[in-house]
């Protein structure tokens, strides 16, 4: 039994990558939840991939659901496609974008193939990481209220305290030059 290794990269910024195998019999949408978990990502919004080129101009779509939106052709689902169906190259590449409203957007890129599974590995399975991935929804979702109370208690947004500079006219940037008010105590 086939099994293709795939390279996704964030497009972004292509030195972040997950590696993901996957059987050539499993489905996308068997590819998109291995995407999500590799790259941390929760599975609530709206996917979908395309078949791609080599320069990355989108083809045939590979969706999650049919939306409600005008399509040049009937897309397949992704549930009902298989991953060996879609390939027609040894480099085959394709597109993923994730949460229509965020445009999160990878690169899918096929780099090997192989005759046998290995029996310890549990497909699909991400193989290797680099880089550290985008965060779903950014520090201040992450942290939610706490982030504004910590802003808040530290005031984040007011410029810094405590230090004093001025421009070659001498203006007063508006902070404090507190160096003579540290002495040595020998």
């Amino acid at each position: 039994m086939a099994v293709f290794k795939f390279r996704v990269y964030f497009e972004e910024d292509e030195s972040i990558y997950r590696d993901v195998v996957i059987k050539h019999t499993q489905t996308f949408l068997d590819l998109h939840h291995a995407i999500l978990k590799a790259y941390e990502f929760d599975n609530k919004h709206q996917a979908t991939f395309y078949r791609s080129n080599d320069n990355w101009q989108q083809g045939r779509e590979i969706t999650l659901e049919k939306y409600d939106k005008p399509y040049k052709a009937e897309p397949l689902l992704m549930a009902e496609t298989t991953i060996g169906s879609e390939v027609r190259n040894t480099n085959q590449k394709f597109t993923y974008t994730y949460d229509f409203h965020k445009q999160w957007g990878f690169l899918i890129e096929l780099i090997n193939v192989a005759k046998d599974e290995d029996s310890r590995l549990d497909y699909p399975a991400v193989v290797r990481s680099e880089g550290i991935g985008p965060k779903q929804y950014g520090t201040k979702g992450l942290l939610g209220d706490r982030f504004a109370d910590i802003e808040e208690k530290y005031d984040l947004v007011r410029g810094a305290e405590g230090f004093n500079e001025k421009d070659e006219e001498g203006e007063d940037y508006g902070f404090e030059d507190v160096s003579d008010d540290y002495q040595d105590e020998d």
